[in-house]
């Protein structure tokens, strides 16, 4: 090894030696409190409104968004937020509006934060409008004790558990996170997840169930629709108890379809890697195709439709 060589790796090495006892002294006079490290401040405001409303509308960056029932007829909302990120409660147009209002400088975007957002919504039990959530990343809790005519919901990046029945529509997107539907009743749902996990049970729709996902898993329970619509890219697909008036479409480029005491009047099926295996409740005629794998149907000749077609996968259907 040459002798600057040498030099220059004793000098980078004593220089990481001497940040780090620098550092270590420093944290040590903060008790090792990284919060202390952050150059951006919080504060907790609290809004209390007065006025009446029906709809409400979130518009946020990246707080943690939460409903609360409560007891009483008032309704507050508890905002923890940067100083210079604040939102502004207001009511216009019979709604109530939760808005992000950044006043940031383009040099205030740089810094060092290690604490979270959070909006929590108390409100009065009962029935209420629309319910819109607009966020890039937030992570959106909506309990049962609510009922909306509808909800929508979308989101960049967090998870979504909604428990609120609605009137007509419930429609959910995100992109990086999960949605969590459980003990609802809607007129149509529409789920869709890029990079995330489906989880839906105790379902009662009347018209259709639609959801989506590119990579995740899909997890269905309890289920009845008029129509159940799935498609997807990557992520297996696992259903229970599923029950369509009138017909099951289900859509998967890698993945597997899994499906226990479930039926539809017919049923399309489709799937380039993965195997399809359930049990039905009622006899079908089956139409199947698969290019490398096994096929083992019943030779019922009765019954609505069932098409199933895989491209590499095995696929095994009983009659329960």
């Amino acid at each position: 090894m040459k002798t600057k060589t040498k030099i220059w790796l004793i000098v980078a090495t004593s220089l990481i030696l001497i940040g780090a006892i620098i550092f270590s002294g420093a944290m040590s006079m903060l008790k090792w409190d990284f919060l202390k490290l952050s150059t951006v401040k919080y504060e907790t405001n609290t809004y209390e409104i007065t006025e009446n409303y029906k709809n409400i509308s979130i518009i946020s960056d990246t707080a943690n968004i939460s409903l609360i029932a409560t007891d009483n007829d008032k309704t507050t909302i508890i905002c923890d937020e940067q100083q210079n990120i604040k939102h502004s409660v207001t009511v216009k147009e019979n709604t109530l509006l939760i808005e992000i209002n950044d006043t940031r400088k383009w040099y205030e975007h740089i810094g060092i934060s290690f604490g979270s957002q959070s909006i929590t919504v108390n409100l009065p039990k009962g029935e209420y409008g629309k319910l819109s959530v607009n966020a890039d990343t937030s992570n959106v809790k909506i309990p049962n004790d609510f009922k909306f005519e509808s909800v929508a919901i979308s989101l960049s990046t967090g998870d979504v558990t909604n428990l609120a029945s609605v009137n007509d529509f419930i429609k959910i997107k995100t992109s990086t996170g999960n949605i969590n539907l459980e003990n609802v009743s809607a007129n149509s749902v529409n789920l869709s997840a890029s990079t995330g996990k489906i989880t839906a049970s105790n379902i009662d729709c009347s018209g259709d169930f639609n959801h989506k996902v590119s990579t995740g898993k899909t997890n269905l329970s309890n289920i009845k629709c008029k129509n159940l619509v799935s498609s997807g890219s990557t992520g297996d697909i696992y259903l229970s108890n599923v029950i369509s008036a009138e017909r099951f479409d289900i859509k998967r480029s890698t993945g597997n379809v899994k499906f226990e005491l479930c039926d539809a009047a017919e049923l399309s099926i489709t799937t380039d890697t993965g195997d399809v295996k359930g049990s039905l409740l009622t006899d079908k005629v089956f139409i199947t195709k698969t290019d490398t794998g096994k096929i083992n149907v019943p030779k019922t000749i009765t019954g609505g439709k069932c098409e199933i077609t895989t491209d590499t996968g095995d696929i095994k259907i009983t009659i329960k």
